[in-house]
């Protein structure tokens, strides 16, 4: 499928990458105090806003393949390394447990100007160029215990991807009755 204007190459991702983080900020999200809370599980927006916008590109994608504009095996799905994602989730983790931010977060609150975000992008520009300094040596561990070659959820489960789209929003629908208490607490987020 290719789109006008450029829409299908770095353009069309700078555009939805801005939006995501307009999104985001509109959330709450670009508050590290906000993703300590829900590591904590005091506080469920966090996943909500994020398994919100899995359902939705996932219906899209599914919409857009019945509609005949795109192909779902033109999409790239990686193949997951076992000790690459263990590894990446590790370091993830730490870094959101002790900085309150995950990498798409970190930039939303610097551009928002906080100063815990602008110091947490910054290390984060740092971590990069420190694993790019380090990839040669460990990339025989990145590519050991490979998973299933580009599988998607629905080929390994053996279900419909529409089945996988409604148990995600049934999820998210039950996730939010569960944790329903009116509004978030303001007490949870750090003053701006």
């Amino acid at each position: 499928m290719t789109l006008p204007l450029g829409w299908n190459g770095p353009l069309s991702g700078l555009i939805c990458g801005a939006l995501f983080g307009i999104i985001l900020q509109r959330g709450g999200l670009g508050n590290g105090c906000r993703l300590v809370a829900a590591l904590r599980l005091q506080d469920s927006t966090v996943f909500n806003v994020m398994m919100t916008a899995i359902v939705v590109a996932g219906s899209g994608l599914y919409v857009l393949e019945l509609a005949g504009l795109l192909q779902l095996s033109d999409v790239f799905v990686p193949t997951t390394y076992f000790w690459a994602t263990l590894l990446g989730g590790a370091l993830v983790g730490a870094g959101m447990g002790l900085g309150g931010y995950c990498p798409g977060t970190s930039v939303v609150g610097a551009a928002g100007g906080r100063i815990d975000g602008i110091v947490f992008f910054i290390g984060m520009i740092v971590g990069v160029m420190v694993f790019a300094g380090i990839y040669d040596p460990i990339t025989p561990l990145l590519g050991a215990a490979a998973g299933p070659q580009a599988q998607t959820l629905d080929a390994l489960f053996g279900i419909p991807a529409w089945l996988i789209l409604a148990i995600m929003a049934g999820i998210i629908v039950g996730v939010g009755w569960f944790t329903r208490r009116g509004h978030a607490d303001p007490s949870i987020v750090c003053a701006d």
